[in-house]
């Protein structure tokens, strides 16, 4: 069985001085540690500011704040290349989904996109509440799918804004409801790092829908 997933914002646990120590959750990963009901002697898994992972003992509460034991700590990996979504913005909760099911197969980042036929037009206000809801949806589906990282969740671009800032990518793949179905997503992204000669781990792929 999977451990109970948090992430940490702020703090690195690597500089932490004490062998018992507060992990200072944010207040919604606090209060979803109470809904668990963690409790003394539970081991939970821990990604902290420095993206490194430890598994640590429950050793008591303090107020709203676990203190824990490190039990394991292993250090940060990129074991293949990190995959942005620029997806076109979709009416209802089709976002809420793409995002959240994205998030679960370890895409690292989602940029949304404004289309010239895109039925949803946002406002400041609107984007800024969107954007509440998808990084909120991005960081629970990788607590529960236990992904390395929450996903950047960008605000929505032009399609011009859109291209300009995936100049530096090593490869973008547009999905394309015409194209020949003669490989699948994998093999495309294979094939761009063939052609560029990346390193896997060092490659920054951008998929357009």
């Amino acid at each position: 069985m999977s451990l109970p997933r948090f992430f940490l914002e702020n703090q690195v646990i690597a500089d932490e001085p004490q062998e018992v120590f507060p992990l200072r959750l944010a207040r919604d990963d606090a209060k979803h540690a109470k809904v668990l009901r963690l409790a003394p002697g539970e081991h939970i898994a821990v990604i902290d500011a420095a993206q490194d992972y430890f598994e640590c003992e429950i050793a008591s509460f303090d107020d709203d704040f676990p203190l824990v034991r490190i039990t394991r700590h292993e250090d940060a990996t990129d074991d293949g290349p990190l995959v942005m979504l620029v997806q076109g913005l979709a009416k209802g909760e089709k976002m809420d989904s793409v995002i959240r099911h994205a998030t679960e197969l370890g895409v690292a980042a989602f940029m949304p996109l404004t289309c010239e036929r895109s039925i949803v037009k946002l406002d400041a206000k609107k984007t800024r509440t969107r954007l509440d809801r998808w990084c909120s949806i991005a960081k629970s589906a990788a607590m529960q799918s236990g992904q390395p990282r929450i996903p950047e969740v960008l605000e929505p671009r032009s399609a011009k804004e859109a291209a300009a800032e995936l100049a530096e990518a090593t490869a973008v793949l547009i999905c394309w409801e015409a194209a020949p179905q003669t490989a699948s997503l994998a093999q495309a992204i294979g094939r761009g790092l063939s052609e560029c000669s990346c390193p896997r781990g060092d490659a920054r792929i951008a998929v357009v829908v």
